[in-house]
């Protein structure tokens, strides 16, 4: 039988709990997968106001290490990227996908990536979200 926890770390993980009930992480016999992370703030909790898309991107990025640091995990752990864009003014995703090529290379990772461009995200401030799934070795 499959055994699996369910985390919440750090402010973010405790506000999703508290406001929305879910869980940040959850591990399934060493799969772990995180839900959705955008390039918020980690320290004020706030959503991307006029930042470049690129900030957001690498925000998102950020924060995804910090919920695999949370479980003893890193980037070089994630098997699986999703992300998910909201069209820039031009109506395409360019420079949001550049950003998240850039965040691999740069992260010494090359995950299969899946992604999607998306008429709306949780909050309307959000332009990008990214979900991962990874493996304990």
């Amino acid at each position: 039988m499959a055994r699996f926890t369910l985390h919440a770390p750090g402010p973010w993980g405790e506000k999703g709990i508290r406001e929305y009930s879910y869980s940040m992480v959850m591990e399934v016999d060493g799969r772990v997968e995180l839900s959705g992370q955008g390039g918020w703030r980690p320290d004020t909790l706030d959503f991307p106001v006029g930042i470049p898309i690129e900030t957001e991107v690498a925000r998102a990025f950020d924060n995804v290490a910090f919920m695999l640091d949370s479980v003893g995990l890193n980037w070089s752990n994630v098997a699986h990227v999703n992300s998910y864009h909201v069209p820039e003014e031009d109506g395409q995703i360019t420079r949001a996908t550049a950003e998240v090529g850039r965040q691999f290379r740069q992260r010494g990772v090359r995950p299969v990536w899946t992604c999607l461009g998306v008429a709306a995200l949780g909050d309307p401030k959000m332009h990008v979200e990214v979900r991962v799934t990874a493996f304990r070795d």
